[in-house]
């Protein structure tokens, strides 16, 4: 019998030859899945290379322009159904055969030269007679070389396509281009016109609450200078008094019934009032004439709070009922075609009054700030509506030219186009979408220094 130490390693070597074959094992499964894996990939490779042989063959033969692939002296090695049809013959008649062979004798040195040259060079243009299956046919080729991975010439590739296709095409892409310029000619006007047509759409809605801004200082100035007419007509009958010669106590009672001391005491306050009104005259006709101008000339500094405060006061006059909460600084200075901004805030206010108008209690709230300093700085404007919101599937189209929610006659459709336009020109964003709690919120953003200035 063994002893115990003579078991332990016997079982101990046992151990060790049962691992051994384990690792064996192990390794003979690592190489055979190993070998599945390189066969996959053989095999998808090999399918890859027949799709790209076949990709290959058919751009071949769908190709209408002449292809033949040469070796580089110049012998055939291959080419396409369209070279075959040019020759009149097949590819295994043209094989081996070299390229100036096909030419006629005036022309087969041109075509030696072509190989001799492309070697160093690829070749444009060149203009060659080849005989073809019913005569001679003049070709436009173009030759490239072809390099092996160590770039060592190995062959040259020629295309070609006959001349007289070439220039009927050439002609007709000249016809083409000048349709194409004088279409882009009208198409550019029309665009103009549409601009300032919907500018003009969007001022006209404002005539009726202008029209009565206007009335009121008008009025006040013109009921001025009535009094102004009486009082200066009651100054110079007393002044005719005086030059008369009227004594003072005359000229007492004559100023006591003329009322003169009422009047003299009214005139600082008839002439101010008369200033005021010509005063607030003149703005609105500045702003009228900023928004109704093509502005074509240099961004200039602006106020964006003034431009909304404008804005919301031309539309609220035709639009009373509408409740609107207003936060908003005292200034926003920005930089820019205060117009043309002018005109966004328009007809950002009056969409939001449209979605609303019918309501039982239309509000609107105005918001402007801005984030940032410096350079970075940007001014932004916020009008929000408790309406019913725009549909998910119109909101990806709201800024299309020529879409409109509005019935038939109420909306061109061009106003949050050219708005948008607009902003992007001045280096902006303008965004609309739908708010959780209800209603629209519209947010334009503007740099405070736009970058293209001009």
């Amino acid at each position: 019998m063994m002893d115990n130490e003579s078991v332990n390693l016997l079982g101990g070597q046992m151990l060790a030859d049962e691992e051994a074959w384990l690792s064996v094992i192990r390794k003979m499964d690592e190489a055979y899945a190993d070998l599945v894996d390189y066969q996959v990939q053989v095999e998808e490779q090999n399918t890859k290379l027949a799709e790209a042989q076949n990709f290959f063959d058919s751009v071949l033969s769908a190709m209408s322009d002449v292809l033949v692939v040469c070796d580089h002296e110049g012998k055939i090695q291959q080419v396409n159904r369209a070279f075959e049809e040019f020759c009149g013959r097949d590819s295994k008649g043209l094989m081996g055969t070299w390229l100036p062979e096909l030419c006629p004798s005036e022309h087969f040195a041109v075509m030696k030269e072509c190989l001799r040259k492309v070697r160093h060079t690829p070749v444009r243009d060149l203009e060659i007679v080849i005989n073809g299956a019913r005569g001679e046919v003049p070709l436009a080729l173009n030759c490239s070389p072809r390099f092996n991975p160590r770039g060592r010439l190995i062959g040259i590739v020629v295309a070609g396509r006959p001349l007289g296709d070439l220039q009927k095409a050439f002609k007709e892409l000249n016809r083409t281009h000048a349709e194409l310029n004088q279409t882009h000619a009208e198409l550019k006007l029309a665009q103009e016109r549409l601009v300032q047509s919907e500018k003009m759409a969007s001022l006209g809605r404002l005539v009726a609450g202008v029209a009565h801004e206007l009335n009121n200082p008008i009025s006040f100035v013109y009921g001025n200078m009535h009094a102004l007419k009486r009082y200066t007509t009651r100054l110079v009958e007393y002044f005719d008094a005086v030059q008369a010669g009227a004594s003072r106590d005359e000229l007492k009672n004559l100023r006591a019934q003329l009322r003169l001391d009422r009047a003299i005491s009214d005139l600082d306050s008839l002439v101010e009032g008369t200033l005021e009104g010509a005063d607030r005259v003149r703005e609105i006709v500045n702003d009228l004439r900023q928004f109704s101008s093509t502005q074509r000339s240099e961004k200039l500094p602006f106020d964006l709070v003034h431009v909304a405060q404008s804005a919301l006061h031309w539309i609220l006059k035709e639009n009373p009922e509408v409740i609107v909460d207003k936060d908003l600084p005292e200034k926003l200075g920005g930089r820019g075609h205060s117009g043309q901004i002018h005109q966004v805030v328009v007809n950002l206010i009056q969409n939001a009054v449209d979605a609303i108008k019918e309501l039982p209690l239309p509000k609107l709230i105005i918001r402007a700030g801005q984030d940032g300093v410096g350079a970075n700085a940007m001014l932004w404007l916020e009008v929000q509506d408790n309406g019913p919101g725009i549909a998910v599937d119109d909101l990806p189209r709201l800024f299309d030219p020529f879409f409109t929610t509005k019935p038939p006659g109420k909306g061109t459709g061009l106003g949050l186009s050219i708005s948008y336009g607009i902003v992007s020109e001045h280096g902006g964003e303008l965004s609309v979408v739908n708010l959780e709690e209800g209603g629209a919120l519209a947010r334009l953003m503007l740099p405070v220094s736009p970058k293209n200035d001009d």
